[in-house]
């Protein structure tokens, strides 16, 4: 019997394609920030170069990954409204970069013939693309939106941006499990594991296959572990920026 501790080779393979689909060098292209009339101060970023003037973030971070609910620390960071917190769900379940991974998802559903029961073929693909994007939406409603409302929690993610790059991936990495209050203090991340827990029983209703403890943990397992790696990429998406702008400079300086 594997250990519980042990990720599935299908839980692994997920994993590893968002990593690869967010990685990809000809996605991490320098983004030309640009102003949005929706973005809030609690959703700028500060430079840390000259003093302090305020810019919008990246919306993608890599040029695919969905980047609007990530801040620079803490300071002067202000609560958001339920209006806010929603419109910022809304936005990471709808854009577009969540239908490619949907279909990458889909896909090796369709390799693996998880769900057995939707078939092969086009319209088992279609069954298990929608049930696939299903996950990704609602888990992002529920985790972004529903819960941090409900229990008062900032569903941000906070970048640290100092430090080591161990200590800063095991910052990044806790943050399913650690999160930021509406108040400014810190506890358990109740939105992340109860929005995402809540989000997997939901997924009973269309997944006919997997309504068992052990499929059932192992998709909650898929839930964490892809923010869990979100959050790392997220964390050094500047760093990466800025070494790609150095390198494209140096390139074009005789």
């Amino acid at each position: 019997m594997r250990s519980p501790l042990i990720p599935s080779p299908a839980v692994a393979s997920r994993l590893l394609s968002l990593l690869l689909a967010a990685s990809f060098p000809w996605c991490a292209q320098a983004q030309q920030a640009k102003s949005d009339p929706a973005e809030s101060k609690a959703d700028q970023q500060v430079s840390n170069k000259g003093p302090e003037v305020a810019v919008p973030p990246d919306k993608r971070a890599y040029g695919i990954l969905p980047n609007y609910r990530t801040v620079n620390g803490t300071d002067g960071v202000e609560p958001l409204s339920v209006k806010r917190k929603f419109w910022i769900a809304a936005k990471d379940s709808f854009d577009y970069p969540i239908y490619f991974i949907s279909a990458g998802f889909a896909g090796i559903s369709q390799i693996e013939n998880s769900n057995p029961s939707f078939g092969q073929g086009l319209k088992g693909y279609a069954m298990r693309y929608a049930a696939g994007y299903g996950d990704q939406m609602i888990g992002n409603m529920m985790t972004e939106g529903v819960f941090p409302s409900l229990l008062h929690e900032d569903m941000r993610y906070f970048r640290r941006g100092t430090g080591g790059k161990l200590s800063r991936t095991y910052y990044a990495l806790t943050r399913i499990l650690v999160t930021r209050t509406d108040a400014g203090g810190t506890r358990f991340n109740f939105s992340e594991v109860v929005g995402n827990s809540v989000a997997t029983a939901i997924s009973n209703t269309y997944n006919p296959d997997t309504r068992n403890t052990e499929e059932n943990l192992e998709k909650l397992g898929l839930q964490l572990g892809t923010d869990a790696i979100s959050n790392v990429l997220k964390e050094f998406w500047p760093d990466v920026k800025r070494k790609l702008q150095q390198h494209r400079h140096s390139a074009l300086t005789p």
